[in-house]
């Protein structure tokens, strides 16, 4: 865990939210951050949905790997604590929802459905 602004954030999140194994905190952009909170807690969730909608992104394509990274993580690790990864997964798709207004990886999925029907 590390402290910033007097909350705390679990570096193995933080590792996961920019994709690298090394983290200096005070890298981390904010948007970020709020999205480490409500991982490591999710039932935040309800509490900061302005603060997410309303957050400035600069690299939208960019900070979208960062849900989706939570989400694959989340499948992969389901099997050991189903209730935690679950209200991962659940965060970081309302999150995508509200942002993008689409699931990255449901919209696959729903194609790749399409094809086999036809």
């Amino acid at each position: 865990m590390v402290n910033n602004a007097d909350k705390k954030y679990s570096l193995k999140t933080l590792g996961l939210l920019t994709g690298n194994k090394e983290v200096v905190i005070e890298d981390v952009p904010q948007n970020v951050l709020t999205i480490a909170e409500v991982v490591d807690d999710p039932d935040k969730l309800p509490y900061l949905i302005e603060g997410i909608k309303s957050m400035e992104i600069e690299d939208t394509e960019k900070f979208r790997f960062v849900l989706l990274r939570v989400q694959i993580d989340s499948m992969l690790h389901m099997n050991e604590d189903i209730e935690r990864y679950q209200k991962r997964l659940y965060v970081a798709q309302v999150i995508e929802k509200l942002l993008y207004g689409e699931i990255l990886l449901a919209e696959g999925k729903e194609e790749e459905e399409e094809e086999c029907e036809e």
